[in-house]
């Protein structure tokens, strides 16, 4: 493991129970940092603050909830980095046979909650002059994956906002960047149909899924100080799928 620098610093991670979030949480405090982990199931996030030790805490957050994420963030003392990471697939079903309550279910926790996350961070990195935001987009905002409408809509949406916001912090000590991963084999698979699981793979050159530890890696050092020229872009973790 290459060593990154996020000594003293502080994230917090929404989604950190799980997958992607948890493996980024175990880097940035390999790396020297702390965490507090954001999730909407409070017993599963309990457990894995307990399981990262003395270094990470945990908030009962639900990210579409602006009430809910106003309150959290209200209560952190210090937050040097926010990772988005909080995330759900919604069904894998043609686009005229979507329900509307979970295309609106999707947009609300991918799109609506990374907007209210950012917007309630934002005014305290301005106050400090200092932050970084990672926000956790996919190969599906760019590419449009069949019978995933709501999510390659979503996180399409992730990408157009993180440059905005990206252009808008560009003059201060903040620095806002995405990452677009292929598949990556956690949880969130639970969520999604075989057939659905296979087309993926089956457009990833390198013929494997992606791991959490590459996906963390990646995001630990975009949450660094070394990240000081990096701003409003896109970073590809996607075994040669995504060319652009």
């Amino acid at each position: 493991m290459n060593q990154l620098d996020f000594q003293g610093r502080h994230a917090i991670v929404t989604g950190g129970a799980t997958g992607l979030g948890f493996a980024i949480a175990q880097r940035l405090i390999a790396s020297g940092g702390s965490v507090t982990l954001w999730d909407r199931d409070e017993a599963t996030a309990q457990q894995a603050a307990a399981q990262l030790g003395a270094k990470a805490g945990f908030a009962r957050v639900d990210v579409a909830d602006a009430a809910s994420v106003q309150a959290a963030a209200q209560r952190a003392a210090r937050i040097d980095a926010l990772v988005n990471s909080a995330g759900i697939t919604g069904p894998n079903v043609k686009l005229w046979d979507y329900p509307v309550d979970a295309w609106q279910q999707v947009m609300e926790v991918n799109l609506t909650g990374l907007f209210i996350c950012c917007r309630e961070v934002v005014p305290a990195m301005r106050a400090a002059n200092y932050g970084r935001i990672v926000n956790i987009a996919s190969v599906a905002g760019k590419d449009g994956n069949p019978n995933a409408s709501a999510y390659s809509a979503s996180k399409a949406g992730v990408i157009a906002l993180t440059k905005s916001l990206g252009k808008e912090l560009a003059d201060t000590g903040i620095r806002v960047n995405c990452v677009t991963p292929a598949a990556v084999k956690t949880a969130i698979f639970d969520q999604m149909t075989e057939a659905h699981i296979q087309f993926m793979l089956s457009k990833i050159p390198m013929g494997r899924f992606g791991t959490p530890d590459e996906i963390a890696a990646m995001v630990a050092w975009l949450c660094t100080e070394d990240c000081s020229f990096s701003t409003g872009a896109v970073f590809d973790l996607s075994g040669g799928r995504s060319t652009y």
